[in-house]
């Protein structure tokens, strides 16, 4: 167990949402292959209500899906839902589960997360935000972008809940805005560009990092 969890240099990939965000998760995940190598984390902001996501979601994808508890270690190929009231953070390989840090409020469970990785995680990080309401996440986006990471904003009009993805955008740090199933493309096509520069020794032109902005 030790080993497994000092493995953090594999792709995160974050998808923050809340209302509406279910429409999002079952039409975004077909489109991500189980044979990636990400780690996909679904962080749904939740206050008071159990999460049934981990008995939902199964049938959209052929990765495993977990409920996240203490000290579960991240793995790619596997999708892992955070469970409700408790903010989440990452280390040394691991899900830690805390209190929430807001206790009033909209809670800011995937700025939290967010922040977490970009402390904590040494892999490459793609950082989704689709519907829901409020802002959650949208504080960290650009921390997300300044240590290399990519950022993706669900097109508001395809979200049942657009303020979420609008404050995204409206942030200033978002690569991409796209409709839920293109969001799952794209999360493929830049893992696919970013295997094959990293096969070759190439470093592609981008507006980002080398090789890992592939458009």
């Amino acid at each position: 167990m030790a080993d497994t969890a000092e493995v953090t240099d594999f792709p995160v990939v974050c998808i923050g949402g809340s209302a509406g965000g279910l429409d999002a998760y079952t039409r975004l995940l077909p489109h991500i292959p189980a044979d990636l190598g990400v780690a996909v984390v679904i962080v749904n902001h939740l206050r008071i209500v159990a999460t049934r996501l981990h008995e939902i979601l199964p049938p959209y994808t052929e990765m495993p899906v977990e409920l996240i508890t203490e000290g579960l270690v991240l793995r790619p190929n596997h999708v892992f839902i955070i469970p409700a009231q408790r903010d989440l953070h990452v280390s040394e390989g691991e899900f830690r589960l805390k209190p929430f840090s807001k206790p009033r409020g909209w809670p800011d469970v995937i700025t939290v997360f967010l922040r977490s990785l970009v402390d904590h995680w040494s892999g490459k990080l793609i950082a989704v935000i689709v519907s829901g309401f409020d802002g959650d996440g949208a504080a960290a986006l650009c921390d997300i972008r300044e240590m290399g990471g990519i950022t993706i904003a669900q097109k508001p009009e395809t979200a049942k809940q657009p303020d979420m993805p609008k404050s995204a955008i409206v942030s200033g740090c978002i690569d991409f805005i796209l409709s839920p199933e293109d969001i799952g493309r794209k999360i493929t096509r830049i893992m696919h560009g970013y295997a094959s520069t990293e096969a070759c020794g190439v470093r592609g032109e981008s507006s980002g990092p080398p090789g890992w902005h592939p458009r």
